[in-house]
C-alpha cells in the first residue's frame, strides 16, 4: 500500500484539518527528514494551497482547527500549530495556541520553519538572485565548488534536490550532491 492510501484510511478518506472530502492529496510536513506516513498529512487543495501561499490566506476557513489541533498525529498537530501562528492577530487563533499543548520534540518540528517568530527573529534563506528558499525546494549550483574534507568537487549546473536550511545561519542549506550531504552557501545556488 503507498503513502496515499495509508492517510487515506488514518483519516477516513478526508482532509485531516478541514474534513473536505475532495481534491485530496499528500502534503508532507517540512522541513522533510522522514516523510512517509509519520511526516505527512492528508489535505484538500484548499489547505494545501494556503498552508503554502500564506498571501492567499481566508482566516475564516482555518476555524476547522478547533477540531484538528487535538488530532493524535504530530504532522497534523504541527500544521495546525503553525497554521494558528500565522493567524493568530485575528484574536481567536491565540486562545486555541493558549490551550494546544505539545511535545517538546513536536513543538520543535512546529518552529523547524520560523513560524511563530516575530518577522525580524526569523532566519531567512536567500539564493544568489535574492530569492527566498524553503525546506524541500530545489536549487542549482551557479559555481564549481570543493567540496571541504573530500576530494570532490560539485560542478556547476548540479541539481541539488530537498534542501534542508540552517535554522541558526541565513547562510547556508544542506543538500545531497552525488549521494553526499554537504553544506553549501545559499550565494551559489539559484532556486530552481
Amino acid at each position: 500500500m503507498g503513502l496515499l492510501e495509508d492517510l487515506q484510511n488514518r483519516s477516513g478518506n478526508q482532509c485531516e484539518l478541514c474534513g473536505a472530502t475532495e481534491g485530496l492529496s499528500v502534503y508532507e510536513v517540512p522541513p522533510v527528514s522522514t516523510g512517509g506516513l509519520d511526516g505527512s498529512i492528508l489535505t484538500c487543495d484548499t489547505c494545501k494551497s494556503q498552508i503554502e501561499n500564506p498571501d492567499s490566506m481566508d482566516s475564516n476557513h482555518w476555524r476547522c482547527l478547533n477540531d484538528s489541533m487535538w488530532s493524535e498525529h504530530d504532522a497534523v498537530k504541527v500544521v495546525a500549530w503553525r497554521m494558528l501562528n500565522r493567524l493568530k492577530s485575528e484574536g481567536w487563533p491565540q486562545d486555541l495556541l493558549d490551550m494546544m499543548y505539545l511535545e517538546d520534540e513536536v513543538l520543535a518540528w512546529a518552529k523547524a520553519t520560523g513560524e511563530g517568530q516575530e518577522a525580524g527573529e526569523q532566519v531567512v534563506h536567500r539564493d544568489a538572485n535574492g530569492a527566498i528558499l524553503e525546506a524541500g525546494d530545489n536549487v542549482v549550483l551557479i559555481k564549481d565548488l570543493k567540496v571541504k574534507g573530500s576530494s570532490m568537487v560539485a560542478k556547476q549546473g548540479t541539481a541539488v534536490r530537498r534542501i534542508s536550511l540552517d535554522h541558526e545561519n541565513a547562510e547556508y542549506i544542506e543538500g545531497k550532491v552525488d549521494g553526499q550531504q554537504i553544506v553549501i552557501l545559499t550565494k551559489y545556488v539559484k532556486k530552481t
